[in-house]
């Protein structure tokens, strides 16, 4: 494992320039950075952000923008420049967008010119990229003026205990909160993600996500950067290309959350393209089916699948299931990585014993400081130093965690509760199931009714579902209502937003 030794984001590139100057960093589109232009431009988009646009020591920086080498320059830049970056996702308009940009107060946003339209008045907009005086023009224009020698020294004034980011958490639940993420969180969190992942400076990983979710930037990207890799960023995850970019031999790492990896399973390309260079293939940011796993494996028997588990505040990797963990525990999200504590909790925080269920609490170095401007959601989130997830989980004896529900998606159906998890695994074993999600709604007799909703792959009915459910399951687990629908909600990081399935398909309480 290739050491870590600065204690700032932006340190660890300065790190990498040093010892492989001339090896590319960053491949985006026709452009290629390698790791001394890619610090050079760092130092230079820090002086831009504080001597030209005038930010101060701890502003907030937000990006509203889709994927690009830019995105990543202006993160970095803001920890240069001892600057507080926000991401945004790029999918938010009117309300949503406003929220977050007044809850951080945001100081300066740098906007896709595409985007920036959605921005309401009254905010500090510059363009990031793809117009006359953006950031990226300007600070290019500058790196370009001199051919790079010795990187540079990080910018003075680096503070392992700044924020680096407000990360905005994925509001499944409530209204996004903006965990506080500082750099020696984020710092620790890289170096558990290179040892937990196997990740290597031969590693030629491909980063098709969002930038602003946290587990592609910071779970990827930027340790990726630390080892000294060769990294190529796609605007989004298209399969074509993603297809490409292995048959070239120029990609062999991918990071998909199981609805990318199900597209491209499902892909008509995928059985007849020329895979075998992919060598790690990376799940997370949602549960993977079982079932869907197993069609993967039988497909690419030679590729080696890693289930990274987490949540924004914990930077957000906790847990990791590696290639040789898989077998016979598929279903399980791993043990946690070096720098993180986990242990399962009953509803007073007493620990269980191995084997009950109950919600996964944490410990760490990684952990964000608390939730910006809202100090009672902080206080509620840890209790005695633990941090709690809001996990339903089982640890076993050998220290494998197993996520049962969110906390919150646990179905109280006639008094019994019922992890609708464990429903979703049953359809998807069905061929007629696309895309699974279990909910409950309100209703007078079971409290809860276990309810499925399912986009449907072929001709499919309800009572046909309902009745393959109940010949695997114990009869008040099994859907009482199975409803279809075209596409399931979900947010950025492709989790299933399934308040979104409560709120529309449950019925107005009885008089």
């Amino acid at each position: 494992m290739t050491a870590v030794r600065h204690n700032t984001v932006d340190g660890l590139v300065h790190d990498s320039a040093r010892r492989t100057p001339g090896r590319v960093a960053v491949r985006y589109g026709g452009r290629s950075w390698t790791y001394a232009e890619l610090d050079a431009a760092v130092t230079t988009g820090a002086a831009v952000l504080r001597e030209r646009y005038g930010l101060a020591g701890g502003d907030r920086v937000a990006t509203f923008a889709h994927n690009s080498d830019a995105y990543l320059l202006v993160f970095l830049a803001c920890a240069r420049a001892g600057l507080t970056h926000v991401p945004v996702n790029q999918n938010l308009t009117g309300e949503d967008l406003a929220y977050i940009l007044d809850d951080c107060t945001s100081a300066l946003v740098l906007a896709d010119p595409d985007l920036a339209g959605r921005i309401p008045g009254g905010y500090p907009v510059r363009p990031l990229r793809d117009a006359p005086g953006s950031f990226l023009a300007e600070l290019t224009q500058a790196a370009q003026a001199t051919e790079p020698a010795e990187p540079p020294a990080p910018r003075p004034g680096g503070d392992a205990h700044g924020l680096a980011q407000l990360l905005y958490t994925s509001g499944t639940t409530a209204l996004p909160k903006g965990a506080m993420m500082t750099h020696r969180a984020l710092v620790h969190e890289y170096e558990s993600a290179i040892e937990a992942l196997g990740l290597s400076e031969d590693d030629r990983p491909v980063h098709s996500l969002p930038l602003y979710h946290s587990a592609q930037m910071h779970v990827f990207l930027l340790p990726y950067l630390a080892v000294g890799a060769e990294n190529t960023i796609l605007d989004a995850p298209v399969a074509e290309q993603i297809f490409d970019l292995v048959e070239a031999g120029r990609a062999d790492s991918l990071f998909a959350p199981p609805t990318v990896w199900i597209a491209l399973a499902n892909h008509p390309e995928f059985a007849v393209r020329e895979l075998g260079a992919l060598r790690k293939a990376y799940y997370g940011a949602s549960i993977m089916p079982v079932p869907v796993l197993e069609r993967l494996r039988e497909r690419l028997p030679g590729l080696g699948f890693y289930n990274c588990f987490g949540q924004s505040e914990i930077g957000p990797l906790a847990t990791v299931l590696g290639p040789q963990e898989h077998e016979g525990r598929m279903d399980s999200c791993g043990r946690p990585v070096r720098h993180v504590e986990a242990k399962v909790v009953d509803e007073d925080g007493k620990d269980v014993p191995d084997g009950t269920a109950g919600e996964v609490v944490y410990r760490s170095p990684q952990l964000c400081l608390g939730y910006w401007n809202d100090p009672g959601a902080s206080e509620r989130a840890f209790r005695d130093g633990w941090f709690r997830s809001g996990d339903l989980a089982v640890r076993d004896a050998q220290g494998y965690f197993t996520v049962v529900d969110r906390v919150k998606d646990v179905i109280n159906s006639g008094g019994v509760l019922v992890a609708s998890r464990q429903v979703e695994d049953v359809l998807y074993t069905h061929p007629g199931v696309a895309e699974a999600a279990v909910v409950g709604l309100p209703d007078e007799r079971w409290i809860e009714a276990v309810t499925a909703v399912v986009v449907p792959r072929g001709e499919v009915t309800e009572t046909e579902l309902m009745a393959y459910a109940r010949e695997r399951l114990a009869h008040f687990k099994a859907p009482k209502r199975v409803l279809f629908v075209d596409a399931l909600p979900r947010n950025a990081s492709g989790k299933i937003l399934k308040r979104e399935l409560r709120d529309r398909f449950a019925a107005p309480p009885p008089a």
